[in-house]
């Protein structure tokens, strides 16, 4: 969690002072902090045991809304790929 949102702030620092390295900071972040928010949410409803997948607590729905979040905004092999390609690396 602590490399995922020092990901996240960094991009953040860079979008916020229109810095030349965006697209780099931008591709790490959401390569790197999609499956973590996936994994912590997994841990989350495997913590919390049977009652993490009911109703009656909101661990599944945060389970759901990661899924969710990183199949809509990109795998994180499509933005390793993308980061690959800016920093001239072959995929």
């Amino acid at each position: 969690m602590e490399s995922a949102a020092a990901a996240a702030q960094y991009a953040a620092a860079v979008l916020a002072a229109h810095d030349q390295d965006v697209p780099v900071a931008v591709a790490v972040a959401q390569a790197y902090c999609g499956d973590v928010a996936v994994l912590a949410a997994e841990e989350a409803v495997q913590l919390h045991g049977g009652i993490g997948m009911t109703w009656e607590h909101p661990a599944h729905l945060y389970l759901k809304r990661a899924k969710a979040d990183q199949i809509a905004l990109g795998t994180a092999g499509a933005h390793r790929s993308r980061l690959a390609a800016l920093v001239d690396l072959s995929a």
